[in-house]
Protein backbone atom coordinates (compact mmCIF):
# COMPACT_ATOMS: atom_id res chain seq x y z
CA UNK A 1 0.00 0.00 0.00
CA UNK A 2 1.49 3.50 -1.05
CA UNK A 3 1.08 6.36 1.48
CA UNK A 4 0.66 9.68 -0.13
CA UNK A 5 2.45 11.80 2.28
CA UNK A 6 2.45 16.15 2.11
CA UNK A 7 5.92 17.58 3.18
CA UNK A 8 5.82 20.94 3.83
CA UNK A 9 9.34 22.77 3.59
CA UNK A 10 9.83 19.78 1.44
CA UNK A 11 12.98 21.32 -0.46
CA UNK A 12 14.79 22.64 2.53
CA UNK A 13 17.35 20.52 4.55
CA UNK A 14 15.48 18.31 6.53
CA UNK A 15 12.80 17.93 3.89
CA UNK A 16 15.40 16.69 1.08
CA UNK A 17 17.09 14.76 3.18
CA UNK A 18 13.20 12.99 4.02
CA UNK A 19 12.12 12.84 0.51
CA UNK A 20 15.63 11.14 -0.18
CA UNK A 21 14.90 8.64 2.69
CA UNK A 22 11.36 7.85 2.05
CA UNK A 23 11.80 7.27 -1.54
CA UNK A 24 14.60 4.57 -1.04
CA UNK A 25 12.30 3.11 1.12
CA UNK A 26 10.01 2.80 -0.93
CA UNK A 27 5.87 2.64 -0.61
CA UNK A 28 5.44 6.80 -0.47
CA UNK A 29 4.33 8.89 -3.26
CA UNK A 30 5.41 12.46 -1.98
CA UNK A 31 4.02 15.94 -2.91
CA UNK A 32 5.94 19.14 -1.50
CA UNK A 33 4.40 22.35 -0.22
CA UNK A 34 7.32 25.18 -0.35
CA UNK A 35 7.62 28.65 -1.33
CA UNK A 36 11.54 28.46 -1.98
CA UNK A 37 12.46 31.18 0.57
CA UNK A 38 14.56 29.22 1.86
CA UNK A 39 14.73 25.77 0.37
CA UNK A 40 16.03 25.40 -3.27
CA UNK A 41 14.24 23.40 -6.16
CA UNK A 42 17.86 21.73 -7.01
CA UNK A 43 17.31 19.59 -4.33
CA UNK A 44 14.13 17.74 -5.33
CA UNK A 45 16.43 17.42 -8.59
CA UNK A 46 18.88 15.85 -6.69
CA UNK A 47 16.88 13.59 -4.97
CA UNK A 48 15.34 12.80 -8.63
CA UNK A 49 18.51 12.11 -9.68
CA UNK A 50 19.82 9.44 -6.94
CA UNK A 51 16.55 7.59 -6.49
CA UNK A 52 14.75 8.16 -9.79
CA UNK A 53 11.61 9.01 -8.58
CA UNK A 54 9.80 12.49 -9.35
CA UNK A 55 8.44 14.49 -6.75
CA UNK A 56 5.17 16.72 -6.91
CA UNK A 57 5.81 20.33 -6.16
CA UNK A 58 3.54 22.70 -5.17
CA UNK A 59 5.00 26.24 -4.99
CA UNK A 60 3.21 28.23 -1.96
CA UNK A 61 2.95 29.71 1.39
CA UNK A 62 1.25 27.93 4.41
CA UNK A 63 -0.21 31.51 5.48
CA UNK A 64 -1.99 30.95 2.32
CA UNK A 65 -4.99 29.01 4.02
CA UNK A 66 -6.72 28.05 0.07
CA UNK A 67 -2.73 26.84 -0.50
CA UNK A 68 -2.45 25.15 2.43
CA UNK A 69 -5.99 23.45 1.41
CA UNK A 70 -5.21 22.95 -1.72
CA UNK A 71 -1.87 20.90 -1.40
CA UNK A 72 -3.39 18.59 1.93
CA UNK A 73 -5.91 17.76 -0.17
CA UNK A 74 -5.88 13.96 -1.05
CA UNK A 75 -3.31 13.36 1.11
CA UNK A 76 -2.81 10.18 4.09
CA UNK A 77 -0.58 12.52 5.91
CA UNK A 78 1.66 15.66 6.14
CA UNK A 79 4.93 16.00 7.82
CA UNK A 80 4.96 19.52 8.43
CA UNK A 81 8.70 20.76 8.33
CA UNK A 82 8.06 24.56 6.81
CA UNK A 83 9.02 27.40 9.69
CA UNK A 84 11.41 30.38 10.28
CA UNK A 85 13.80 28.68 11.97
CA UNK A 86 16.19 31.01 13.19
CA UNK A 87 16.35 32.39 17.09
CA UNK A 88 18.20 35.48 15.40
CA UNK A 89 15.43 36.97 12.90
CA UNK A 90 13.06 35.93 15.72
CA UNK A 91 14.53 38.62 17.88
CA UNK A 92 14.60 41.37 15.29
CA UNK A 93 10.71 40.36 13.57
CA UNK A 94 8.69 38.26 16.03
CA UNK A 95 5.68 39.27 14.23
CA UNK A 96 6.50 37.26 10.65
CA UNK A 97 7.87 34.34 13.01
CA UNK A 98 4.86 33.95 14.33
CA UNK A 99 3.02 34.49 10.95
CA UNK A 100 4.90 31.41 9.41
CA UNK A 101 5.04 29.44 12.93
CA UNK A 102 2.18 29.18 14.22
CA UNK A 103 -0.84 30.65 11.70
CA UNK A 104 1.16 28.37 8.83
CA UNK A 105 0.28 25.71 11.84
CA UNK A 106 -3.03 26.09 12.09
CA UNK A 107 -3.36 26.23 8.74
CA UNK A 108 -2.22 23.20 8.03
CA UNK A 109 -4.06 21.27 10.76
CA UNK A 110 -7.33 23.29 9.77
CA UNK A 111 -7.05 21.73 5.89
CA UNK A 112 -6.50 17.60 7.76
CA UNK A 113 -9.59 18.57 9.95
CA UNK A 114 -11.47 19.77 6.05
CA UNK A 115 -9.94 16.73 4.60
CA UNK A 116 -10.23 14.28 7.27
CA UNK A 117 -6.04 13.81 6.98
CA UNK A 118 -5.64 12.16 10.31
CA UNK A 119 -2.25 12.16 10.60
CA UNK A 120 0.45 14.72 11.43
CA UNK A 121 3.96 14.93 12.12
CA UNK A 122 5.30 18.64 13.70
CA UNK A 123 8.92 19.73 13.58
CA UNK A 124 9.11 21.17 17.08
CA UNK A 125 12.39 22.15 18.90
CA UNK A 126 14.22 22.16 21.63
CA UNK A 127 13.69 26.05 21.93
CA UNK A 128 10.18 25.35 23.03
CA UNK A 129 11.49 23.94 26.62
CA UNK A 130 14.33 27.09 26.94
CA UNK A 131 16.92 27.06 29.09
CA UNK A 132 17.03 24.28 31.84
CA UNK A 133 19.03 22.11 32.88
CA UNK A 134 19.90 19.60 30.66
CA UNK A 135 19.26 16.74 29.64
CA UNK A 136 15.81 18.24 28.49
CA UNK A 137 12.63 15.41 28.59
CA UNK A 138 9.45 15.72 27.49
CA UNK A 139 8.35 16.64 31.49
CA UNK A 140 9.91 19.45 32.03
CA UNK A 141 8.14 22.17 31.97
CA UNK A 142 8.00 24.95 28.87
CA UNK A 143 9.88 28.23 29.25
CA UNK A 144 10.98 29.26 25.71
CA UNK A 145 13.41 32.14 26.14
CA UNK A 146 13.10 33.47 22.19
CA UNK A 147 9.91 34.37 20.05
CA UNK A 148 11.31 31.33 18.00
CA UNK A 149 11.00 28.73 20.78
CA UNK A 150 7.70 30.54 21.81
CA UNK A 151 6.31 29.87 18.08
CA UNK A 152 7.50 26.14 18.66
CA UNK A 153 5.36 26.20 21.76
CA UNK A 154 2.64 27.22 20.60
CA UNK A 155 2.17 24.66 17.67
CA UNK A 156 2.74 22.11 20.38
CA UNK A 157 -0.30 23.75 21.66
CA UNK A 158 -1.95 23.37 18.21
CA UNK A 159 -1.18 19.58 17.88
CA UNK A 160 -2.59 18.79 21.06
CA UNK A 161 -5.53 20.69 20.68
CA UNK A 162 -6.53 19.13 17.24
CA UNK A 163 -5.53 15.46 18.82
CA UNK A 164 -7.98 16.24 21.87
CA UNK A 165 -10.63 18.08 19.66
CA UNK A 166 -10.74 16.41 16.17
CA UNK A 167 -8.16 13.10 16.93
CA UNK A 168 -6.12 13.95 14.58
CA UNK A 169 -2.66 12.19 15.85
CA UNK A 170 -0.07 15.18 15.85
CA UNK A 171 2.74 14.46 16.75
CA UNK A 172 5.22 16.91 17.37
CA UNK A 173 9.06 15.89 17.49
CA UNK A 174 11.70 18.18 18.94
CA UNK A 175 14.64 18.03 16.93
CA UNK A 176 17.77 19.04 18.70
CA UNK A 177 20.62 20.48 16.33
CA UNK A 178 19.85 18.57 12.63
CA UNK A 179 22.96 18.35 10.50
CA UNK A 180 23.87 16.58 7.63
CA UNK A 181 23.29 16.61 3.39
CA UNK A 182 21.60 19.29 1.66
CA UNK A 183 22.17 21.95 4.10
CA UNK A 184 25.01 23.93 2.34
CA UNK A 185 22.19 27.18 2.30
CA UNK A 186 22.03 26.79 6.27
CA UNK A 187 23.37 28.97 8.68
CA UNK A 188 23.70 26.03 11.11
CA UNK A 189 27.09 25.79 13.30
CA UNK A 190 28.13 22.50 11.19
CA UNK A 191 26.92 24.13 7.66
CA UNK A 192 29.00 27.29 8.61
CA UNK A 193 31.77 26.22 9.83
CA UNK A 194 32.38 23.42 7.08
CA UNK A 195 32.07 26.33 4.43
CA UNK A 196 34.71 28.77 6.65
CA UNK A 197 36.44 25.68 6.11
CA UNK A 198 36.34 25.16 2.44
CA UNK A 199 37.16 28.62 1.45
CA UNK A 200 39.84 29.33 4.32
CA UNK A 201 37.92 31.86 6.45
CA UNK A 202 37.85 31.85 10.22
CA UNK A 203 35.75 29.97 12.20
CA UNK A 204 33.00 32.60 14.13
CA UNK A 205 32.24 31.25 17.50
CA UNK A 206 29.99 33.36 19.54
CA UNK A 207 30.72 33.28 23.30
CA UNK A 208 33.34 30.54 25.01
CA UNK A 209 32.86 27.95 22.84
CA UNK A 210 31.98 25.43 25.98
CA UNK A 211 27.96 26.24 25.13
CA UNK A 212 27.14 22.58 24.09
CA UNK A 213 24.37 21.36 21.69
CA UNK A 214 22.83 17.83 20.80
CA UNK A 215 24.42 17.25 17.46
CA UNK A 216 22.23 14.27 15.48
CA UNK A 217 22.08 13.32 12.21
CA UNK A 218 19.22 13.94 9.96
CA UNK A 219 19.54 10.61 8.48
CA UNK A 220 18.37 9.97 11.82
CA UNK A 221 15.68 12.56 12.35
CA UNK A 222 14.01 11.03 8.80
CA UNK A 223 13.46 7.06 10.80
CA UNK A 224 11.92 9.32 13.56
CA UNK A 225 9.64 11.02 11.18
CA UNK A 226 8.98 7.72 9.73
CA UNK A 227 8.63 6.08 13.20
CA UNK A 228 6.07 8.95 14.43
CA UNK A 229 3.87 8.48 10.70
CA UNK A 230 3.23 5.15 12.46
CA UNK A 231 2.60 5.66 15.90
CA UNK A 232 -0.29 6.28 17.67
CA UNK A 233 -1.01 8.07 20.68
CA UNK A 234 -2.45 7.38 23.95
CA UNK A 235 -3.55 10.86 24.78
CA UNK A 236 -2.36 14.43 24.74
CA UNK A 237 0.48 14.29 27.06
CA UNK A 238 2.00 11.10 24.48
CA UNK A 239 2.39 13.55 21.82
CA UNK A 240 5.53 15.06 22.17
CA UNK A 241 8.79 13.24 21.73
CA UNK A 242 12.51 14.47 22.10
CA UNK A 243 14.35 13.73 19.12
CA UNK A 244 18.64 14.09 19.06
CA UNK A 245 21.75 11.91 19.55
CA UNK A 246 21.67 12.03 23.02
CA UNK A 247 24.80 13.41 23.30
CA UNK A 248 26.12 16.90 24.60
CA UNK A 249 28.74 18.57 22.36
CA UNK A 250 30.42 21.84 23.19
CA UNK A 251 31.29 23.85 19.78
CA UNK A 252 34.80 23.58 20.56
CA UNK A 253 34.65 19.46 20.65
CA UNK A 254 32.87 19.77 17.23
CA UNK A 255 35.65 22.30 15.52
CA UNK A 256 38.05 19.75 16.83
CA UNK A 257 36.02 16.84 15.36
CA UNK A 258 35.72 18.89 12.41
CA UNK A 259 39.78 19.18 12.29
CA UNK A 260 40.25 15.69 12.07
CA UNK A 261 38.27 15.34 9.01
CA UNK A 262 39.41 18.42 7.47
CA UNK A 263 42.74 16.41 7.76
CA UNK A 264 41.73 13.28 6.71
CA UNK A 265 41.09 15.23 3.87
CA UNK A 266 44.46 17.21 2.90
CA UNK A 267 42.79 20.66 4.25
CA UNK A 268 43.69 22.36 7.80
CA UNK A 269 40.70 24.28 9.46
CA UNK A 270 41.48 28.20 9.76
CA UNK A 271 42.05 30.06 13.24
CA UNK A 272 38.78 30.42 15.33
CA UNK A 273 37.74 33.74 15.88
CA UNK A 274 35.08 34.73 19.03
CA UNK A 275 32.44 37.14 19.24
CA UNK A 276 30.01 38.15 21.71
CA UNK A 277 27.54 35.85 22.76
CA UNK A 278 23.81 36.34 21.27
CA UNK A 279 20.68 37.33 22.79
CA UNK A 280 18.32 34.41 23.18
CA UNK A 281 20.67 31.71 22.73
CA UNK A 282 20.44 28.57 25.39
CA UNK A 283 24.19 27.95 26.91
CA UNK A 284 23.68 23.97 27.51
CA UNK A 285 21.38 21.38 25.59
CA UNK A 286 21.18 17.94 24.87
CA UNK A 287 17.93 15.70 24.89
CA UNK A 288 17.06 12.65 26.91
CA UNK A 289 15.54 10.61 24.43
CA UNK A 290 14.23 7.52 26.48
CA UNK A 291 10.79 8.12 25.41
CA UNK A 292 11.51 8.24 21.72
CA UNK A 293 13.39 4.82 22.43
CA UNK A 294 10.79 3.19 24.78
CA UNK A 295 7.46 4.10 22.84
CA UNK A 296 8.27 5.03 19.44
CA UNK A 297 11.56 2.31 18.39
CA UNK A 298 14.08 5.48 17.78
CA UNK A 299 17.67 4.59 18.14
CA UNK A 300 20.03 7.12 16.41
CA UNK A 301 22.72 5.12 14.06
CA UNK A 302 25.04 7.67 13.23
CA UNK A 303 27.85 8.97 15.63
CA UNK A 304 29.15 12.75 15.16
CA UNK A 305 32.23 11.76 13.40
CA UNK A 306 30.77 8.93 11.03
CA UNK A 307 28.05 12.22 10.34
CA UNK A 308 30.95 15.01 9.90
CA UNK A 309 32.64 12.86 7.21
CA UNK A 310 29.18 12.48 5.53
CA UNK A 311 28.40 15.87 5.38
CA UNK A 312 31.46 16.79 4.63
CA UNK A 313 31.26 14.78 1.28
CA UNK A 314 27.86 16.24 0.56
CA UNK A 315 29.62 19.90 0.88
CA UNK A 316 32.77 18.92 -1.33
CA UNK A 317 30.43 16.44 -3.49
CA UNK A 318 32.60 13.46 -2.95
Amino acid sequence: MTTKLLITGGCGFIGANLCEYLLNKGGYQLRVLDNLSAGRQEYLERVYRRTGHRIELIHGDIRDRGIAAEAVRGMDAVVHLAAKTSVVDSLTDPEEVFQVNVMGTLNLLEACREHSVGRFVFASSNAAVGEQEPPIDERKVPAPISPYGASKLAGEALCAAYFGSFGIKAIALRFSNVYGPFSEHKGSAVAEFIRCIKHGKPLVIYGDGKQTRDFVYAGDVCRAIELALGYDPKDAADLVFQIGSGKETSLLQLVEALQTVARENGLEVPAVHHEPSRAGEIRRNFSNIDRARERLGYSPQVGVEEGLRKTWRSFFHL
